[in-house]
């Protein structure tokens, strides 16, 4: 890890070079003073003296990993079913992996309260989302990033068999795996 750190903070130093030299860095506000060559010099030179910590996990296995683990932060809710053994005379009883010992499973009593008190601490405030898209994917600039990214990777847009038009009147959404069309049964608010 030492000798990553080295080559990191080489490559990030020459990238500053690089960017001041272009006149690329905005240096602004407090910044305003590294305007001036030698002063910035200064700062590039003291980061030579300290050591640079670089932290790097080992790459996971595949694509199919990467999805599972992500899975585990997005779509889960803050404990499974399976873990819950009992609920009696308001205490409830879970299991739980104790990381300091090797992940041995342990079981836990607490009074219901404390429990609801825990859980919904998992439980994100209103309007705030687990999933959020940024850059391209962007829910506000989606509609016009994509096709002009298409474009000018010289993509066409992917092409797929047209579902089978309906006639008027008839449900506008269509089931992904039987192909039926599908009724609104209910429609839910954010309230």
């Amino acid at each position: 890890m030492k000798v990553l750190g080295l080559v990191f903070r080489g490559k990030f130093v020459e990238g500053l070079r690089e960017l001041y030299a272009a006149r690329r860095l905005l240096l602004e506000g407090v910044l305003a003073p590294l305007q001036n060559p030698r002063t910035f010099a200064e700062l590039l030179r003291t980061t030579y003296q300290q050591d640079w910590v670089v932290y790097a996990k080992r790459p996971f296995g595949s694509t199919e990993h990467v999805l599972h683990y992500l899975g585990r932060y997005t779509h889960r809710v803050a404990i499974s079913s399976h873990r819950l053994l009992s609920l009696e005379d308001h205490r409830v009883t879970f299991r739980w992996r104790d990381s300091r010992h090797h992940n041995k499973q342990r079981r836990m009593t607490l009074s219901a309260h404390e429990f609801l008190r825990r859980f919904l601490l998992h439980v994100l405030p209103i309007g705030f989302v687990r999933i959020r898209y940024f850059g391209l994917f962007a829910h506000r600039r989606r509609k016009e990033l994509l096709p002009l990214c298409l474009k000018m990777l010289a993509v066409s847009a992917p092409t797929g068999t047209a579902p089978p038009s309906l006639p008027s009147g008839s449900p506008t959404w269509i089931c992904p795996i039987c192909g039926g069309p599908m009724k609104v049964v209910e429609r839910l608010t954010r309230r």
